[in-house]
């Protein structure tokens, strides 16, 4: 029998057993092998598993007559000869503004205690192509409240941006004041292979009552199947195209864009794939650029999606393969670095390290001469940090380290913030113009 979930989905639901069913033949590790079945690489069917409900899986590929498939959930109970039915009903996920404020699963299905979801329309999880004469530039900037970003790596209202970094130095707290402070209308945050403590910490004490309210959150923990977490990736970008679609300015954020990469690895594996670069087969970056580019702003007129992508780095490591992969398809990146987590330096963003690729084309030149000033003055003082930290530098031997050396303690000051507090856009250049006020200073740095 199907859940009310499928029925809700799928009205024909109740009758998709036809008389001819596939049958099960194998199960290697998640993956399902059935013969009998007349199905294409997509489609949806059902495996016999005995008591009150079937279990779901996708069509994953094929070997001539061998159909591979890929549960969604939980395998147990089933059997060798369980009988398969195609599902020939919509494959649809619910869509719309029913959705705000409300936490569901990668297909769907609320995972709070709020019922199910008023007047769901129905999307498609692979979205649509735009084509890219058809998009709006970026033109203008969008304020995200946190001033080291504001003010150095300014972030334009559909851009595709990635937080890189290890584990344990930040990203999900920095996602959460970013959805309490950007200006955007609608928020749609997707939590794909995390703990599941940390799904309900995120919800509850990040982003809050408030910020949940304009937002619909995606969950897929780390113990789903590696196809719900693929699945949950693409359904909280279908979110997001939606909203784009009926002219809201959207704000994107997906933790972490690596265990999407992860899924499809695991998934491309199971179904014989042989691994490339470091263990990932070719399809995890053929992947990652169709979910990406999904994302951004639409026709002239239109909504937008601002997205926020957070890539982990294994072992710090900024040459990963996914690492090096999304740097090439996003439009900036932000480097968050343990050494700054270390000395209490929050939020740790790398100022040196990254880059928004769009800057240049959203602020004035006043405001992005400033921004290259001050990261040229902490990287000179980085370089010499050692001569000065044991004594041997002499004031007066270079003026631009001198200069370096006295703006330190309020450039770090301003790169600095405080968990609950927002800073607005004209607030951190106000700032950032403040640490250098005199022109004439300016040029002989």
């Amino acid at each position: 029998m199907l859940s009310d979930h499928w029925r809700q989905l799928t009205p024909e639901a109740d009758h998709y057993r036809p008389k001819v069913a596939g049958r099960l033949i194998r199960m290697v590790g998640l993956t399902l092998e059935a013969l009998g079945l007349n199905v294409k690489v997509g489609d949806r069917c059902m495996v016999e598993r005995g008591g009150d409900e079937d279990v779901e899986a996708e069509v994953v590929g094929f070997d001539q007559d061998r159909i591979f498939l890929m549960p969604i959930e939980q395998v147990d109970g089933l059997r060798p000869g369980a009988r398969v039915w195609p599902l020939h009903g919509s494959s649809d996920v619910p869509v719309g503004f029913g959705l705000l404020g409300r936490v569901v699963d990668g297909t769907g299905r609320p995972l709070d205690a709020h019922g199910p979801i008023q007047d769901p329309e129905p999307g498609s999880l692979q979205g649509r192509i735009i084509n890219p004469l058809h998009r709006d530039p970026i033109r203008t900037p969008l304020d995200v409240g946190i001033r080291a970003i504001n003010s150095m790596l300014t972030v334009g209202r559909g851009q595709r941006i990635g937080l890189f970094a290890g584990s344990g130095v930040g990203k999900s707290v920095l996602l959460g004041m970013m959805t309490r402070f950007t200006e955007a209308d609608i928020i749609v945050v997707g939590l794909i292979g995390e703990r599941g403590r940390e799904v309900k910490e995120f919800i509850d004490e990040i982003l809050g009552e408030e910020g949940l309210k304009r937002s619909v959150v995606v969950a897929s923990p780390a113990d789903d199947s590696p196809l719900m977490r693929l699945r949950a990736a693409q359904y909280c970008t279908s979110v997001a195209e939606y909203f784009r679609d009926q002219g809201q300015n959207t704000l994107l954020l997906m933790d972490s864009l690596t265990r999407y990469a992860q899924a499809q690895r695991e998934i491309a594996l199971a179904v014989g794939e042989p691994p490339a670069t470091k263990g990932y087969p070719p399809s995890v970056f053929n992947k990652l650029p169709k979910l990406v580019e999904r994302t951004g702003n639409g026709p002239a007129g239109g909504g937008s999606i601002t997205a926020f992508y957070t890539v982990l780095s294994e072992g710090d490591d900024m040459q990963d393969p996914i690492a090096d992969a999304s740097r090439a398809i996003l439009d900036g990146h932000i480097v968050l670095s343990r050494a700054l987590a270390e000395e209490g330096h929050y939020p740790a963003i790398d100022v040196e390290a990254s880059v928004s690729r769009v800057m240049p084309q959203i602020v004035d030149q006043d405001w992005l001469q400033k921004a290259q000033l001050c990261k040229h003055l902490m990287a000179h003082y980085r370089q010499n940090q050692d001569l000065v930290s044991v004594g041997a530098y002499q004031a007066g031997s270079d003026p631009v380290l001198d200069a370096a050396m006295d703006r330190m303690p309020a450039i770090k000051a301003m790169l600095r913030q405080q968990l609950h507090e927002g800073a607005s856009l004209q607030e951190s250049y106000g700032q950032l113009q403040a640490l250098f006020p005199d022109p004439a200073a300016q040029q002989e740095a």
